[in-house]
């Protein structure tokens, strides 16, 4: 009962193993989750390459941009982000909060110049500036720091008698223009358009394209402002000039983004281009979001929400139509599953959601020429996104790059559809597999139990063999096993009918020469006859020395083990020793027939010749003993292949059924007197067929016993590697 209870406990621990299908499984859909993202990471670079050759070598979408084919100048050049809605004009600076992280401040380190009126104190002057474009106008605003705010006076003409604001531009002919805004009080304000003339701050005429407002607040104050961006083709600049004096009214210095009176050394504003815009507009239905940068990683252009960019559109999961099943799979499997699986979320926070700079982001690969593709985690470690870039090229220059973004939602959506399949089919194959497995042991355990129970029935408690095992006719292991138990102890009931009949061999090999020596001591010493007494003497050394011999011969396999441990090996021609140890034969037992035949003259094998003509003489000892005067005795050598074939064939019994392989080993001999014809010989104790088969296999030999084909006798094979 235990050994049944150990086969079941096994198969079910094997049945354990089963579980390696769903690990299995898994790995390989993880897998193939790895070739998707590769596929989608080539497509997306793809699809980067499309539009960045849409680009290529088109400098006209970017002739308004001069600073994109030049180093950026921090905070001389300047980038205005398209903002969602335009700009209140009321001096609160509420509305720039959206594009807050692309402000630049500006302290005394900023001063453009440095007036008469400089009293040499330390600059108590900084403002924050920015710029936005929505639609055909750009904004601009400055939260300004200023320990004294000093106004224009009305009655006064001059701008230059307060604090003020000095704008230059690049027009669309080329020119400098310069225009100041210098108000008199906090609220509305509108710029004059100042003299070509650049030694001069004299306001020439009313520039009402350009209005705002200026704000006082309790540090200084804010400024905001709009003019058109037909204005300007790029060149830009501006410089806050302050004013501290109320007594003498003079200017102390400037401050801004650049110097205002050289066209050359205008700052360049960067607007994202529309027309640029207006060719990715199309890629907002592609399942992307298309970012065109320049090589200051700004935005230019962009199209389409990250939230949406799947990947893969994936079909919605049609309900099972059994709702057995359905309510199965969604409040028991479902829940399961997901304890390993995560579903790829709804929403997700993006760190670039309105970006108008892609700073943070890896791109100088791509943007020294290489096309590259980046994962990254969303903030909030939701999402997976993969981006891919591929630069612009005009007049072989880098100039830009096409970012092409995607989340992975696609793929971990379908990859769970895949594994939930996927476990619901091997689900099932564990369940059918499992009970299976517990039939197929319950019915291994119960023929197993019944072969111990048949196999302890045949041997009584004293191990002897009382009856016979009866053989499975099942073709399957077991059967086998069977099969080979009944084999096994029909075998060890001949083996111990050898052993028992050991002792009578032994007896009657010894009681001879025992019983010679006996006598002839007795007589010995009832006899004074000196010649008597030597014949006598004579007689009981016989006897030991046929004792001698019988033990010799016990102690032959131990002495031929250690004989061939120290042999030393060299290559002879076999033909030469077997054709010798014949002619011997036909001396020794001449009352038999020997025949002698080989298939090649020379036949060379590595070994000893010594050891291999003792196997041959003991082969040649059983072929003699078993065989009757007048026999013939067929010796042969034969060539096959890469191997030499030594065989002796002599008339007489067959083999012991069942003992064929028995015969090659120590002390194992089924010779009884009636078949053996030498009598006179030595006494056989079952040695010499295995001393022969450990000479056989030192030279790397087989020793092979039939019987033969007609069934007239017995034929010893020998193999030889060449």
């Amino acid at each position: 009962m235990g050994f049944r209870f150990s086969i079941r406990l096994q198969l079910m621990v094997l049945s354990l193993f089963l579980f390696t299908i769903p690990y299995l499984g898994y790995n390989y859909v993880w897998e193939l989750e790895q070739y998707l993202r590769n596929g989608q990471e080539q497509t997306m670079i793809g699809t980067a390459r499309a539009v960045a050759t849409a680009l290529h070598e088109r400098p006209a979408l970017f002739d308004s941009q001069s600073a994109y084919l030049q180093d950026v100048r921090p905070g001389t050049d300047l980038y205005a982000p398209p903002i969602p809605s335009p700009i209140r004009l009321d001096g609160e600076l509420n509305d720039w909060q959206q594009v807050s992280e692309l402000m630049s401040e500006y302290d005394g380190d900023e001063v453009i110049e440095y007036y008469n009126g400089y009293d040499g104190k330390p600059t108590s002057l900084s403002f924050t500036h920015m710029v936005g474009r929505y639609g055909q106008f750009l904004y601009a605003m400055f939260k300004v720091s200023d320990d004294t705010l000093l106004w224009r006076q009305p009655n006064s003409l001059s701008v230059e008698t307060g604090d003020h604001l000095l704008i230059g531009m690049e027009t669309p002919q080329g020119e400098l223009a310069r225009y100041v805004v210098a108000p008199y009080e906090s609220g509305w304000v509108n710029a004059y358009k100042l003299a070509k003339n650049t030694t001069t701050t004299r306001a020439v005429e009313n520039a009402l394209s350009i209005q705002g407002r200026w704000q006082e607040t309790a540090t200084g104050y804010n400024i905001e402002l709009r003019f058109p961006l037909s204005m300007t083709t790029g060149g830009l600049a501006f410089t806050l000039v302050d004013v501290d004096s109320s007594t003498n009214r003079l200017k102390q210095y400037a401050l801004g983004t650049a110097n205002t009176k050289v066209l050359s050394e205008l700052g360049t504003v960067i607007t994202p281009s529309p027309e640029i815009e207006r060719i990715l507009a199309g890629l907002k239905y592609a399942d992307s979001r298309v970012w065109v940068v320049d090589k200051h990683k700004r935005v230019l252009a962009r199209a389409g929400d990250i939230q949406s960019a799947t990947g893969i559109e994936v079909d919605k999961k049609e309900s099972p139509s059994n709702p057995v099943w359905q309510w199965i799979e969604s409040k028991w499997l479902l829940p399961l599953y997901y304890q390993i699986l995560t579903r790829p979320p709804a929403d997700f926070i993006d760190e670039l959601d309105d970006a108008y700079a892609l700073v943070g982001q890896d791109l100088g690969t791509v943007l020294n020429g290489q096309p590259e593709s980046l994962w990254r985690l969303s903030p909030d470690n939701k999402a997976i996104v993969l981006s891919a870039a591929y630069p612009i090229f005009i007049e072989g220059n880098v100039m830009g790059a096409v970012v092409v973004e995607q989340t992975t939602n696609g793929i971990r959506t379908l990859r769970n559809r895949a594994l939930e399949q996927l476990f619901h089919v091997i689900l099932a194959v564990m369940s059918i597999g499992t009970l299976g497995l517990l039939l197929f042991a319950t019915r291994i355990s119960n023929r197993i139990r019944s072969l111990r129970d048949d196999t302890e029935a045949v041997i009584d408690d004293n191990g002897k063999i009382i009856g016979t095992l009866p053989a499975s006719n099942q073709r399957d292991e077991i059967g086998d096993l069977s099969r080979s138990f009944a084999d096994v102890l029909s075998r060890l009931q001949q083996y111990n009918s050898y052993l028992e009949n050991m002792a009578s061999r032994l007896s009657h090999e010894l009681r001879t020469p025992i019983a010679v020596v006996k006598s002839s001591l007795d007589m010995l010493s009832h006899v004074n006859d000196t010649s008597q007494q030597a014949v006598f003497v004579e007689r009981a050394q016989s006897g030991v020395n046929r004792l001698s011999t019988i033990l010799n011969s016990m102690s032959e396999a131990t002495r031929l083990e250690q004989a061939i441990a120290q042999e030393d090996m060299a290559q002879f021609n076999i033909v030469e020793v077997i054709q010798g140890c014949v002619e011997g034969y036909k001396h020794a037992y001449a009352q038999r027939v020997w025949r002698f035949s080989t298939s090649d003259n020379t036949l060379p094998v590595y070994g000893s010749a010594e050891l291999v003509a003792q196997l041959f003489d003991k082969v040649i000892s059983n072929a003699v003993d078993f065989s009757q005067e007048s026999d013939e005795i067929v010796i042969s050598l034969e060539k096959k292949d890469k191997q030499v074939f030594l065989s002796v064939s002599n008339p007489g019994p067959l083999l012991p059924q069942g003992m064929k392989s028995q015969l090659t080993q120590s002390m194992v001999s089924v010779r009884k007197e009636n078949e053996m014809q030498n009598t006179t010989h030595s006494p056989h104790l079952g040695l010499g067929l295995y001393i022969a088969n450990m000479i056989a296999n030192f030279h790397k030999g087989q020793l092979l016993l039939n019987d033969k084909t007609d069934g007239t006798g017995v034929i010893v094979t020998i193999t030889f590697p060449l």
